[in-house]
């Protein structure tokens, strides 16, 4: 048994109508910023990006689904590695039943990676995931967007991740970012949060904030790298590679 106060009933709801308050405090302010999120200027998509997928050479355009809006994971996979980050397929791993939701709300979903499709498929098929996925190795969709960092960067140590400049140790990061096409096919960007702005897509912290011991993320990097896994590879117990979460 941990050393966790034990009070009476009483005593605990006194506790749990004040943590209550705070709660309701933190409710309102998060819709005051989701208002803020939607009100956020657009920026025309002026490239025409191209993306290699199942069927071939498809453009940003076919990426919505004949919707008007589009969420993109820009999973962590660089072009070498053999498997993508585990950090991202637990985000992943949270989409296909969100997707089927999303679809009826006017709203398409696709993972997007620098790897090649070659190194993308098995892996997709391993992990059982439905949800479309696809490389953007050829085109300058993962630089414009701040996930993929090119060798001078490396060399240099110095580039522009979440807005802002850091030292990056990896030549792939991940992120999530939203996107609006009107009828005429204009395409516009409208979001994008990185690093632990990723956890608002990770439904497994919401349970885990309510559990008796929390995150419990007490390794040495103090987030999920700490634990997380591929969900194929809990018994092996294998280390995955370091992820972006839990950076700034």
């Amino acid at each position: 048994m941990t050393d966790h106060a034990v009070v009476s009933r009483e005593e605990w709801l006194r506790a749990r109508l004040d943590l209550l308050e705070r709660e309701k405090a933190l409710t309102r302010t998060r819709d005051a910023l989701r208002d803020e999120r939607q009100a956020l200027p657009w920026v025309r998509i002026e490239k025409d990006y191209a993306f290699e997928g199942p069927a071939g050479r498809i453009g940003f355009g076919d990426l919505f689904e004949g919707r008007s809006q589009l969420i993109v994971q820009h999973f962590m996979f660089a072009p070498e590695w053999e498997e993508g980050c585990p950090g991202c397929s637990l985000t992943a791993d949270h989409v296909d039943g969100a997707r089927r939701h999303m679809e009826h709300h006017d709203v398409s979903f696709a993972a997007v990676s620098s790897a090649p499709w070659s190194r993308i498929a098995p892996f997709r098929e391993r992990m059982g995931w439905g949800f479309r996925w696809v490389s953007s190795a050829g085109s300058y969709f993962n630089f414009d967007f701040g996930v993929s960092f090119r060798p001078e960067e490396m060399a240099r140590g110095e580039a522009i991740y979440n807005h802002r400049a850091c030292t990056p140790e990896l030549e792939d990061y991940g992120g999530t970012s939203a996107f609006f096409r009107d009828r005429d096919g204009t395409i516009f960007h409208t979001y994008s949060t990185y690093a632990r702005g990723d956890e608002a897509m990770m439904g497994i912290y919401a349970y885990l904030d309510i559990a008796p011991l929390g995150r419990n993320e007490t390794g040495p990097n103090g987030d999920l790298g700490d634990w997380v896994r591929h969900h194929d590879r809990y018994e092996d117990a294998v280390t995955g590679r370091a992820c972006c979460a839990g950076k700034g």
